[in-house]
């Protein structure tokens, strides 16, 4: 009986674990911008206007001012998709948008990057 119950309990376990669904890659905190999405750092993401659905426009020197929000493997969650990058590295996007961070931001909470070039950097909201 014991040794039925342990498998039972061992099954159940691992249906439970295999519904698992893969957590967000940012959260989101209040700003001076209302609210926005922000890295596990509690930095502030951006959004570029020059990017198309799942295509990042920022490269090279770009990429060195508005770090990509990276990511390490495909999953998403609801609302998150990984994009290739055209060094073939992964970034998270939001709503088929790639996430940055600013050089500039100083602290959790900053939003110095707002309106940055001829306004098309954007906090990204959620």
């Amino acid at each position: 009986m014991l040794y039925r119950t342990m498998i039972l309990a061992a099954a159940t376990a691992f249906s439970v674990a295999g519904c698992a669904t893969a957590s967000a890659p940012a959260t989101v905190a209040g700003t001076d911008k209302g609210k926005a999405l922000v890295d596990a750092k509690g930095m502030t993401l951006y959004t570029f206007d020059k990017d198309s659905a799942g295509k990042s426009a920022c490269n090279g020197p770009c990429a060195n001012n508005w770090p990509p929000l990276m990511a390490k493997g495909d999953a998403g969650a609801p609302g998150w998709t990984v994009i290739a990058r055209d060094d073939s590295s992964k970034q998270w996007a939001y709503q088929g948008k790639p996430l940055y961070t600013w050089i500039k931001d100083a602290k959790p909470g900053d939003t110095t990057g707002e309106g940055v070039a001829n306004n098309t950097w954007h906090v990204a909201q959620p």
